[in-house]
């Protein structure tokens, strides 16, 4: 069986896919002018994003991953090419390809000398729970429909336009700077399960087994370079 749109309510408005995702991005604008130091303003970050999603996508959040096997298998392979380059090739992500004025730089959002073991559980969790749910809310459950017919009831989830599909890889591949290339080959593999499934909740399952599986390996590896 495959999830369609039914869930949501009729003419489902735009916050309800975008919301979430548009108050993560605002607190990334203004994280290093809130007057918090951590691990309060994590704790802060992650109660205005569990807030954001309850209020805003509370109705359309799905309840089950059909595919949830080969979803938790493909989540762990996409953490394994997300770290693949850099591991394998000494000095890859120094390339001016992968940072310069347009892409940025290598940066970490916490600096490793705040990492304790709550500030590394706080990060793991949100990466994990958080993050997957408002970013394919956006990315695969809004960004693709939206590019198909503004009115996004009437697009079935997963429906495939070469448009959608690639516009939605490129831009997810921006959104991660730096790491663009893998971000692209990320969201390529994710739009296909999305195709493939036609279910959001496999995407949320596959993205937040990708994300857990990769903190582990930042923690492991201290590479926190990984932890944008």
């Amino acid at each position: 069986m495959t999830e369609t749109t039914d869930a949501a309510p009729p003419r489902a408005r735009t916050v309800a896919w975008v919301g979430p995702f548009a108050v993560f991005m605002l607190w990334l604008a203004v994280d290093k002018f809130v007057p918090l130091v951590n691990p309060a303003k994590e704790l802060v970050r992650d109660a205005v994003l569990v807030a954001a999603i309850l209020v805003f996508s509370r109705g359309i959040l799905p309840r089950r991953a059909p595919n949830w096997l080969p979803s938790i298998v493909l989540g762990i392979g996409v953490c394994a090419l997300w770290v693949a380059p850099d591991t394998l090739i000494p000095g890859w992500r120094s390339h001016w390809l992968f940072q310069n004025a347009i892409t940025g730089h290598v940066t970490t959002s916490i600096p490793p000398a705040s990492l304790t073991p709550l500030m590394l559980t706080l990060r793991t969790a949100r990466a994990a729970l958080l993050v997957p749910v408002l970013e394919e809310l956006f990315w695969r459950g809004w960004l693709p429909r939206w590019i198909q017919d503004s009115r996004i009831d009437r697009v079935p989830l997963g429906q495939y336009t070469p448009l959608a599909f690639w516009a939605t890889a490129l831009l997810f591949a921006a959104e991660h700077g730096p790491f663009w290339e893998v971000g692209l080959l990320t969201g390529i593999v994710y739009n296909w399960w999305m195709r493939r499934t036609r279910s959001l909740g496999d995407l949320i399952l596959v993205h937040a087994v990708t994300n857990l599986a990769l903190s582990f390996f930042v923690i492991s590896t201290r590479n926190w370079a990984f932890w944008m």
